[in-house]
């Protein structure tokens, strides 16, 4: 390597063109803690992206290191496939009791893999096997992951065009919208299921994302939730909460689909279910669906004990009570009325406002404004990405430890990175 050519040159010399967060980020990061990053110049980064939803507790929480260290400190087991070791034991006996227990939740709990497409996969493969069909419905602008499977029941076209086949046994319908706002919810997919000559298969299942984070931050209603766990009752298909972006308490309550209270027949969780970032999903289902013959799902990582342990500790620290869920819930007040101030105070036409606890997206009519709105914030010293079709999204995903004091300085960069990106007035005036 040449005094001309600098070390971060690698990752374009070596690296595939497929990587993308490091072309919106052009930096070098080498160290995190709580809601910061800093590069390799010491520059502090507030972040407001949060592993796109795996580290809701913040980069290198002290509690889930200390946890860390001491088991690695120890020799504790690392890799272990789906053996039975004692950090496993300890995470399940803990996840029973502060979470499935308190909720009245009976799942079952699968191993998958090591991330929520592995989570997504065993979901879509457990409910065909248990039902006998292959069509599984899902929602437009859903995202449920890149393997072939998850991929199938993803809305985005981009990211479906990448499978290079087609990608088959999965229908969309229209995620929460009633376009005369007078029709009743699913009356058309009842229509559908209940008439012979529809076409439409009798499906498996209906995957459905509460809040859809890739998608745009789109927020389903609480009653709408209700309908289609009806709906699915009622037309003998499983209902599938991919909670993955959206649990382990990103909307409050550790699971999204705890506000409408339904009970899903299968739910999938991974991202920040580790606590640290560490790789772990989780498939959790109603003990009847539970008809997997051994190894018939199995996977080389789906027992990787560290984020055991991190788990572990996450759940003891933060949800044996319900002071993490009000924090959450009050900083998404503050977080919203901060947003609807931004947009408010822009030209017209004002930007759309949408989200659940912190989770939030701004609405550009222009996509190419939130692009611009989240390059300017990485000037300013604050991550930010966009989501939905076309990019026209930013989102905003602070960590659930954020600090009062760190949420406002984020806000106040992400409204100077608004301003700062409005274009200037033409010779009209308009």
């Amino acid at each position: 390597m040449t005094a001309a050519q600098p070390a971060s040159d690698v990752f374009g010399r070596l690296e595939s063109e497929v990587r993308s967060y490091c072309r919106g980020w052009p930096a070098v990061f080498d160290r995190a803690n709580g809601s910061r990053l800093y590069d390799e110049n010491d520059r502090p980064y507030l972040d407001f992206f949060s592993g796109a939803g795996a580290l809701n507790y913040g980069h290198n929480n002290p509690v889930l290191k200390r946890a860390l260290l001491d088991y690695i400190e120890r020799d504790g087991v690392t890799h272990a496939l789906d053996m039975s070791t004692a950090a496993k034991r300890t995470f399940l006996v803990t996840f029973q009791d502060a979470v499935l227990a308190p909720r009245e939740l009976p799942y079952k709990v699968m191993f998958p893999g090591p991330a929520g497409t592995n989570a997504v996969e065993a979901a879509l493969k457990l409910a065909r096997k248990v039902k006998g069909r292959e069509a599984v419905i899902f929602f437009t602008n859903a995202f449920h992951g890149m393997s072939l499977g998850s991929l199938a029941v993803t809305g985005n076209a981009f990211k479906r065009a990448g499978a290079g086949v087609p990608l088959v046994h999965a229908v969309p319908m229209p995620y929460d919208e009633r376009p005369d706002g007078r029709e009743p919810d699913f009356l058309w997919f009842d229509r559908l299921l209940a008439g012979e000559g529809s076409g439409l298969d009798t499906p498996a299942a209906v995957i459905v994302e509460t809040v859809q984070g890739e998608g745009g931050i789109n927020v389903a209603r609480a009653e709408w939730l209700r309908r289609l766990a009806e709906l699915c009752r009622r037309r003998d298909m499983l209902l599938i909460v991919d909670d993955i972006q959206m649990g382990c308490g990103r909307t409050g309550a550790f699971f999204s689909f705890e506000e409408s209270g339904i009970t899903p027949d299968i739910v999938t969780l991974s991202k920040s279910v580790s606590g640290y970032g560490l790789p772990m999903a989780l498939t959790l289902f109603r003990p009847e669906l539970d008809i997997w013959q051994p190894g018939e799902h199995n996977g080389t990582f789906r027992g990787f004990n560290p984020a055991f342990v991190t788990a572990t500790a996450a759940l003891e620290e933060y949800w044996r009570d319900g002071r993490l869920e009000k924090q959450t819930l009050a900083r998404a007040a503050q977080l919203e009325q901060a947003l609807r101030t931004v947009a408010a105070d822009g030209p017209a036409p004002a930007p759309d406002v949408r989200g659940r606890g912190l989770a939030w997206g701004m609405e550009f009519a222009d996509p190419s404004r939130a692009t611009a709105v989240c390059a300017r914030a990485f000037e300013l010293g604050l991550l930010l990405e966009t989501s939905g079709p076309e990019d026209e999204v930013v989102k905003l995903f602070p960590p659930l430890t954020i600090s009062d004091e760190e949420l406002e300085e984020g806000l106040a960069l992400f409204a100077r990175a608004v301003r700062e990106t409005e274009r200037p007035p033409g010779p009209s005036g308009r």
